[in-house]
């Protein structure tokens, strides 16, 4: 497998020294052509990968702010063609790397080695799938791999040790590290457990694991980065585009809201 521009961006992370973030949102919130513009700001700010969700009727994995944004995705038309061109756009006018963080209904209605195919074609770089299971993915973990995406693998705080191992086999790219048990949103701190889950982790593999799930204050995200190669940041980004108006001006401000999260993780 040729490397991905994630590969390539957490390689030169290392190299840096520096820490990685990972910004979120939901395409197609509030609509496909602002999420272009909302990208290339995010960019703009420093964020080093973004992680677009495929928006889904029913994402049990997130927290309200992800679902209602999804739930705006879905009644403004995104669809996974829609999604798809909406990475072509942004793929004429940046190298930012990409990963979709997905249900496996939408992937399966589309059928999963079209859409793998069509992904790559418009320049998507990984998928991270939120309810493929570890015991049924290998037939899955073949088509991904087969059109050089990468794999990102969820690792939770009720993992046990010897499942963790199995996981981050599958894996590449990099290690989403869940914080929290529950769902994505914002947190006043982050969980006291963290930290010891991101070192079981790094006890089974060299990839480098992203903590996420919570964080929503510069304060957080520079404390998660102390502790994991890098943060993702989803509700609280989200929320910053939502609540401010989508308008340039408004997007600014939510993008210069976001810059200050990343500025905390690159002073560590």
């Amino acid at each position: 497998m040729k490397k991905t521009r994630v590969d390539h961006k957490f390689a030169e992370l290392q190299k840096q020294g520096k820490k990685g973030f990972i910004g979120y949102l939901s395409a197609g919130d509030p609509n496909l052509q602002d999420t272009v513009d909302q990208v290339l700001r995010l960019e703009d700010a420093g964020v080093d990968v973004m992680e677009l969700a495929l928006p889904f009727s029913d994402p049990l994995a997130d927290g309200r702010v992800n679902q209602e944004a999804a739930t705006r995705a879905l009644d403004a038309g995104a669809t996974f063609e829609g999604c798809m061109t909406c990475i072509q756009q942004i793929r004429e006018r940046s190298e930012l790397p990409i990963i979709f963080y997905a249900y496996m209904n939408t992937l399966l209605a589309r059928g999963f080695e079209k859409a793998m195919i069509e992904s790559a074609q418009a320049g998507v770089d990984g998928f991270l799938l939120l309810d493929l299971p570890l015991e049924e993915a290998k037939p899955y973990r073949s088509a991904i791999s087969h059109n050089n995406l990468n794999s990102i693998q969820l690792v939770t705080p009720t993992t046990p040790d010897e499942r963790i191992g199995k996981i981050v086999k599958q894996a590449n790219g990099f290690i989403y590290c869940v914080s929290r048990e529950g769902v994505t949103g914002v947190q006043d701190e982050i969980a006291s457990g963290a930290g010891a889950l991101v070192e079981r982790i790094q006890e089974h593999s060299k990839l480098p694991v992203a903590l996420g799930f919570g964080i929503g204050t510069p304060e957080q995200a520079r404390d998660a980065a102390k502790l994991a190669d890098a943060v993702v940041v989803g509700s609280a980004i989200v929320n910053a585009f939502h609540n401010n108006p989508h308008t340039p001006e408004g997007r600014a401000a939510a993008a210069a809201f976001v810059k200050s999260m990343v500025d905390a993780v690159k002073e560590i």
